[in-house]
């Protein structure tokens, strides 16, 4: 078994980039840009809760970081630093090397340095704080939305809940549906890109991980404001549906902008290559009241609405226990 101190000098002591001090002290020290905002968050990867205790190493490594960048995503931040909390039962150099493998190539990728963290034996659990900046004024955030907004999302909703469903043996899956939901399950793609983009055009945001309607409820609740939801080609009833609109584990980003910018938005996708689909827009009304249509305008009574870590856990969440059949 290794040492709690050869672990970090081995697999996450690294070179940094833009940090003034980092691993090996009791403190990092960074220096924000002139005329920025710091953008912090904080997520817990729990086993059991967030993923399967068998996870690929890597994929995992991955995902803890990744999971973190879509909340900078969603903010129109750009993530610089992260520190890393780890529990560990008895780890191994091997899995510990692959874990670290997946979480650098995540950091590498988005440029981020890893500036500090703390290990100790336990269930396993991962712990990232994350730092982003923004200029100041111009973050995006959940009370922004207006009414008359377009309401739209990114990506393909509901694959990573899909991928899981295959793998717990609810559904199965065929090539290349399997290929694509079981990478959107182990690794996910912050959309820190389209978030840096939406500054120019978004008048709120919010990351999709605990289910497209719970989010978006989140973001009307902050609003003060409704919605009328009408979502093209929505999958019939049934788990493809569920997972859809609330599945969770998605980390896509919901954002609403100006209908006049509707045109703009559609230039985005194809300048990102990125689906971004309208789904809906925003109206007057009672803070987080959501209206589900279909195709024809008639009410949709959606089975559930997303994940709540105190529901009872036959309620569910996006990656161990996701939308019910």
């Amino acid at each position: 078994m290794a040492s709690e101190f050869k672990l970090i000098d081995r697999f996450f002591k690294r070179p940094t980039r833009h940090t003034l001090l980092g691993v090996g002290d009791d403190g990092a020290l960074i220096a924000p840009s002139p005329g920025h905002e710091l953008v912090i968050s904080t997520d817990l990867l729990v086993e059991g809760t967030h993923f399967l205790a068998d996870t690929d190493a890597a994929d995992l490594g991955w995902k803890t970081l990744a999971v973190n960048l879509s909340d900078i995503a969603a903010m129109g931040a750009l993530p610089r630093w992260a520190t890393l909390a780890a529990v560990l039962p008895a780890p191994t150099f091997d899995w510990v090397e692959a874990f670290a493998r997946g979480f650098f190539a995540c950091a590498e990728r988005y440029d981020i340095d890893l500036i500090g963290g703390d290990t100790t034996r336990g269930p396993r659990a991962f712990c990232v704080t994350i730092f982003g900046e923004v200029p100041a004024g111009r973050a995006l955030r959940r009370d922004g939305a207006q009414a008359g907004d377009s309401i739209w999302i990114s990506g393909r909703p509901g694959s990573a809940a899909l991928g899981l469903a295959h793998l717990q043996g609810r559904t199965t899956l065929a090539e290349p549906a399997l290929s694509h939901c079981l990478a959107a399950l182990h690794r996910p793609q912050p959309r820190v890109e389209l978030g840096l983009a939406l500054r120019d055009i978004a008048h709120a945001a919010i990351d999709v991980s605990d289910g497209v309607l719970a989010d978006l409820e989140h973001l009307l609740e902050r609003s003060g404001l409704a919605a009328r939801l009408q979502i093209p080609q929505l999958p019939d009833a049934g788990l493809a549906r569920n997972c859809w609109l609330a599945g969770g584990d998605d980390y896509e980003l919901v954002f609403t902008a100006p209908a006049a910018a509707d045109a703009a938005v559609a230039d985005l996708a194809a300048r990102l290559a990125l689906p971004l689909t309208r789904i809906g827009e925003i109206e007057a009304g009672t803070p987080g009241e959501l209206v589900l249509c279909d195709d024809s305008g008639n009410i949709i009574t959606p089975a559930r609405r997303g994940f709540d870590h105190f529901m009872s856990a036959t309620e569910g969440e996006g990656t161990v226990s996701p939308a019910d059949s």
